[in-house]
């Protein structure tokens, strides 16, 4: 029975059906041809959503959405370039640093390639630089979104598996200032390399006045993080009071979001929570399946078969999961598997809180690799290039990837040294 469910699982991929129907038609197809009554869809769908810290999800998109329409992009991107732009390749290495701030305020790394990159691709064309590079600079340095607070896959781990967001909120700067530097550390050697331009040293007060127009930004997220952290309010209370912050920065400070701006962006977020709660509730379904079916005690088994050693046994999930990330959205992978492979992991002493960290940061690679690379998908339309030309163009930033990936799975201070000290 089970060989039905990934194998229509795997043909409404293939036809390209969004992974959250194909999860949920591929379950319902298994339950018709098993002893299982219909009920159990929309009660293990409620279940997978009915989760108080699930809450915070609309919130923080909600807030995303808010600060963006604020025109917090351009101010993010004008302080970043007066710091960085008189270095050679600094456009690219002000794109890095833009997504490393507007991670911390969207929290997904698509919302970070489009607002970014629609910004960022055509200056950076502009300025002389490469298309296939351009796009692969805002590709992969949004994917530093997801790992840097606040984080969506983040909260869904928590809720997985009951571990404090606020530790899992921490556990992600450090992994997600390393990979912003390797990224900037490639994007620099490429662009010496090119001879790319490189911009006048601006005026100092220049310099402090796009800080003071950032500022409010770059606040948002200390406010979220610290809030959590000092006990001040929960994560699903901080989306709220991130929601509420949004709001008076839009209106009062910066003055570009209107009141009449904001049906159309609750709309929008409604949407974006709408699609994403839809893939919890199916993924939440898919996953009891594969425990009544005793999948995870069969991987976890044939795994610790192979081999009892802690540095292969975490080689093998990496090589596991970049296989899926590959292949599969990372929410749905991650509501999949997190539990099934938490287990091996503490099976062999890896820490929940650093095994967490793998996981995220394993599964955003996936975002920048074929054949399912979504921020691929959207850089290379808004730089009307092909999908190879851009995969290409990335291989450098995929290899940086890879060693942050890997000094997080073997380094594990990177991940608890934080968390350890705010939290013990």
């Amino acid at each position: 029975m089970i060989l039905i469910l990934f194998i229509v699982f795997l043909l409404l991929l293939l036809l390209g059906i969004p992974i959250a129907f194909s999860l949920g038609l591929s379950a319902f197809v298994y339950i018709l041809f098993s002893d299982l009554p219909l009920i159990v869809i929309p009660q293990k769908m409620y279940a997978g959503i009915d989760v108080f810290v699930l809450l915070s999800i609309p919130g923080f998109i909600l807030a995303g959405n808010l600060m963006n329409a604020s025109g917090i992009t351009g101010r993010i991107i004008a302080f970043c370039n007066a710091i960085l732009g008189h270095i050679r390749g600094g456009l690219g290495l002000a794109n890095v640093g833009a997504s490393m701030l507007f991670g911390g305020i969207s929290g997904t790394a698509i919302a970070d390639t489009a607002s970014i990159g629609s910004v960022m691709i055509p200056a950076m064309e502009k300025e002389g630089y490469d298309t296939d590079f351009s796009c692969a600079v805002t590709a992969t340095s949004s994917t530093i979104g997801p790992i840097i607070p606040p984080s969506l896959p983040m909260i869904i781990a928590a809720t997985l598996t009951g571990l404090s967001v606020g530790k899992l909120f921490i556990a992600g700067i450090i992994p997600g200032l390393l990979l912003g530097m390797g990224l900037m550390l490639v994007t620099y050697i490429i662009s010496v390399k090119r001879k790319y331009p490189k911009n006048k040293r601006v005026p100092f007060l220049t310099m402090a006045k796009s800080f003071y127009q950032a500022f409010w930004a770059i606040m948002m997220t200390l406010l979220i993080l610290f809030g959590i952290i000092g006990g001040v309010f929960t994560p699903t209370e901080a989306s709220i009071v991130a929601v509420i912050y949004a709001i008076v920065i839009g209106l009062l400070v910066y003055r570009e979001l209107k009141v009449g701006m904001l049906p159309k962006i609750i709309l929008e977020s409604a949407k974006m929570t709408a699609s994403l709660m839809v893939l919890v509730g199916f993924a939440n379904l898919f996953a009891w399946i594969m425990t009544v079916e005793e999948i995870p005690q069969l991987i976890a088994e044939s795994l610790l078969n192979l081999t009892q050693n802690k540095f292969m046994i975490l080689l093998m999930i990496n090589i596991l999961l970049l296989f899926v990330g590959a292949f599969m959205e990372t929410i749905a992978a991650l509501l999949i598997l997190f539990p099934v492979l938490l287990g091996v992991a503490l099976h062999v002493g890896v820490d929940p809180i650093q095994f967490a960290m793998i996981m995220v940061v394993n599964l955003v690679i996936g975002l920048t690799t074929p054949p399912v690379g979504v921020c691929l998908f959207v850089a290379s339309s808004i730089g009307k290039i092909s999908l190879e030309k851009i995969s290409r163009a990335g291989l450098p930033f995929l290899l940086v990837s890879l060693f942050v990936l890997l000094l997080v799975t073997y380094v594990p201070e990177i991940s608890l040294f934080l968390p350890g000290l705010f939290y013990d």
